[in-house]
C-alpha cells in the first residue's frame, strides 16, 4: 500500500476506529485492577499497564499469523476473560494481593497484563486486518492506542470513585467481550453460525453477563460478610 495514498489513509482511519472501540475494554481492565491502590500508585499502574499492554500487542502482532493458526484461541481468551471479569467483582481488595482488585502496585499489574493479553487477540486481528499487511499502519495503530487507553483509564478511575456502581457495568462489557470471543471461536462455527441458531449466541451472552455479575456479586458479598465477622 502506497504510503499517505487514499487507501492508506482510509486504512489509518480504520485502524483508529478499531483502537477507539476496543481499548475501551483496556481502559476498564487497568481502572478496575487499580481501583484499590493508593492515590499515588493509581497513575503509575495506569502508565506501566499500558505499557505492558502495548508491549503485549505488540508481539501478538508480529506473531498474528501464527496465532490465527491456534485452534481455540479465542474460546480459551474468553473463558479466561470471564474469570477476571468475575475476579473484578468478587475481589473487594480487602487482605488479597493476589486478585484483580489487590492493594499491591504488582499484583494490579499481573492482572493488567494478563487480561490485555486475553483481549488483545481482537485488536490484533482487527488492526492487522485493516492495514492490509502494511507494518507502518500496524505500528501507527499501535502507537495511537497508547493514549486512548491511559485517558480511558484515567477516566474510568474518576468516574469509579465517584459512582462504583461502573464496576459492575465494567464487569459485563468485559463479560460480553468474553462472550464475543467465544462465539466467535472458529471451532464452534458450526454451533454458532448455524441456521435458526441465533437465540444460542442471544443466550451465550445473557449468560455469560447474568453469571459473571450474580457469582462476582454474590462472591463480593460473601468476602465483606467474612471480613466484618473478624
Amino acid at each position: 500500500m502506497e504510503l499517505f495514498s487514499a487507501p492508506w489513509w482510509s486504512a489509518l482511519l480504520a485502524i483508529i476506529l478499531i483502537d477507539l472501540v476496543l481499548a475501551g475494554d483496556n481502559a476498564i481492565v487497568i481502572a478496575l485492577a487499580a481501583r484499590s491502590l493508593p492515590p499515588e500508585l493509581q497513575k503509575k499502574a495506569i502508565v506501566w499497564g499500558t505499557v505492558g499492554a502495548i508491549a503485549v500487542r505488540s508481539v501478538m502482532t508480529l506473531g498474528v499469523v501464527w496465532l490465527l493458526q491456534i485452534p481455540g484461541l479465542m474460546l480459551v481468551g474468553g473463558l479466561g476473560l470471564l474469570w477476571i471479569a468475575y475476579k473484578l467483582l468478587a475481589d473487594t481488595g480487602q487482605g488479597d494481593d493476589h486478585g484483580p482488585a489487590a492493594s499491591t502496585f504488582w499484583g494490579a499489574m499481573k492482572t493488567i497484563i494478563v487480561a490485555d493479553a486475553l483481549m488483545g487477540v481482537d485488536n490484533v486481528l482487527g488492526v492487522a486486518g485493516a492495514a492490509h499487511g502494511s507494518w507502518d499502519l500496524v505500528i501507527i495503530g499501535l502507537l495511537v492506542s497508547v493514549p486512548i487507553v491511559v485517558f480511558g483509564s484515567s477516566v474510568v478511575l474518576k468516574l469509579v470513585e465517584r459512582f462504583p456502581v461502573i464496576i459492575q457495568l465494567g464487569a459485563a462489557v468485559l463479560a460480553f467481550t468474553a462472550a464475543k470471543m467465544v462465539i466467535g471461536e472458529p471451532l464452534l462455527d458450526a454451533v454458532f453460525d448455524a441456521p435458526g441458531n441465533a437465540w444460542l449466541q442471544w443466550s451465550v451472552y445473557g449468560l455469560a453477563v447474568a453469571g459473571v455479575l450474580g457469582l462476582g456479586s454474590w462472591a463480593a458479598k460473601r468476602s465483606n460478610s467474612a471480613t466484618l465477622s473478624h
